[in-house]
């Protein structure tokens, strides 16, 4: 056999591995193996997720993706309060940001609950926020000046807050639970999860109590 004959039958034995390698490669592996890493960079209550209550036996988790300017998260408020009162201790019940980008202020409010949380008073801004929507939602106007008051209000050291409100740290914690909500499938505000499946969209407390207890097996 000639040289180049050689060549020639090495480069096609060589073309025929190649061929075989990308013929035999395990599609649904490949699609399950990607959907593995999604899952796990998606998580519904991240280790970072603010807890409301927490159970110690982890069975049931309840994850609101919100927004402080949602007038529909404000109507839920109420239910979601007393679902929070009646299952202290039963039931994990997570928070996780999700700011409408057409609300002027959602963002903002989500920076100043995260500044608060970063002096333990996570909850009393939460709170503060909703409480006080009708006087701050819809303004096509910053609110920063009155939400600093409301800093000032719940005595927190303004310095530190200046400097966590500003910060890289802040945003980047408000956008990471948008962006992980938007791969969750949420699409709008607000969006209950319960045991990492979404539910329907403002479920009245009967029902979201409901759907509790059965999780619970009660």
């Amino acid at each position: 056999m000639s040289r180049s004959m050689k060549i020639s039958a090495a480069l096609i034995a060589v073309f025929a591995v190649a061929l075989i390698t990308f013929i035999t490669v395990d599609p649904i592996r490949a699609d399950n193996e990607n959907a593995d890493r999604a899952a796990q960079s998606t998580a519904v209550l991240t280790d970072d997720a603010y807890r409301l209550t927490s159970a110690a036996d982890g069975k049931v988790n309840l994850v609101e993706f919100l927004d402080f300017e949602c007038e529909a998260c404000f109507a839920l408020y109420p239910t979601m309060e007393r679902i929070r009162a009646e299952y202290e201790g039963r039931i994990t019940f997570g928070i996780r940001y999700f700011p409408i980008p057409s609300h002027t202020n959602s963002t903002l409010a989500a920076q100043v609950v995260e500044s608060a949380s970063r002096q333990g008073k996570f909850v009393e801004m939460y709170k503060q926020m909703y409480e006080t929507q009708s006087q701050w939602g819809e303004s096509a106007e910053s609110q920063e000046a009155l939400f600093r008051s409301y800093a000032q209000d719940l005595g927190l050291d303004m310095a530190r807050f200046e400097s966590d409100l500003g910060s890289r740290g802040v945003r980047e914690r408000v956008e990471r639970d948008f962006e992980e909500g938007r791969r969750l499938g949420v699409q709008g505000t607000p969006t209950l999860f319960l045991n990492d499946v979404k539910l329907d969209q403002m479920p009245s407390y009967e029902q979201l109590k409901a759907q509790i207890d059965s999780a619970l097996g009660e």
